[in-house]
């Protein structure tokens, strides 16, 4: 069976934004192109390691001598997309994740895959049972650098908004009350 690709070359919209109460959150990452609307759950931890990584890209072209691409230092202010999610249909919840540019289209690129469940026997290696698992789906992005830079801007301020974390023990302090768990001296 082919995969099927969730394909957005130049969205309208991509953000990652989060649905239930901190503690309690799911997030998603939604992309729109005209009607067209994918949204797939994340982990916050992926969410957090997706805006760091692009970031990263972004700043290290910008760095580059003789860079010929217009990388902006901070999000261009009419970028900024600080709305609600749109509503979501969960396409799939995601497990691998690449990240990349191309420098053809100047575009940051975003893949995401499902996450995939192996059933193993005793009798089969991991490797033959991974080489058995078919991808049936996948969401491609690509979007410029100023909307990449807005959009790792925003998912830093979504990750960010969850519980306080605790200064003495580091865990999230829940809205009903806290339990210090430090360590006894």
């Amino acid at each position: 069976m082919p995969t099927k690709v969730h394909e957005f070359t130049w969205p309208d919209r991509v953000v990652v934004g989060t649905i239930g109460l901190p503690g309690e959150r799911t997030f998603y990452l939604q992309v729109r192109a005209g009607s067209q609307i994918v949204s797939i759950a994340m982990e916050k931890q992926q969410s957090a390691q997706l805006a760091e990584k692009i970031d990263e890209i972004l700043d290290q072209l910008g760095t580059l001598e003789g860079n010929p691409f217009s990388i902006p230092a901070s999000t261009p202010i009419e970028l900024v997309d600080n709305d609600q999610l749109e509503p979501v249909e969960e396409q799939f919840r995601t497990g691998a994740m690449s990240l990349g540019w191309d420098p053809s289209t100047v575009q940051v690129v975003i893949e995401a895959y499902p996450i995939t469940e192996l059933d193993t026997d005793d009798d089969e290696s991991l490797a033959d049972v991974e080489a058995e698992v078919e991808v049936t789906e996948m969401l491609l992005v690509r979007m410029p650098v100023g909307t990449a830079r807005a959009f790792a801007k925003r998912t830093r301020e979504v990750v960010g908004a969850g519980r306080p974390t605790c200064p003495l023990c580091g865990q999230p302090i829940d809205p009903g009350g806290h339990t210090c768990a430090t360590p006894e001296g």
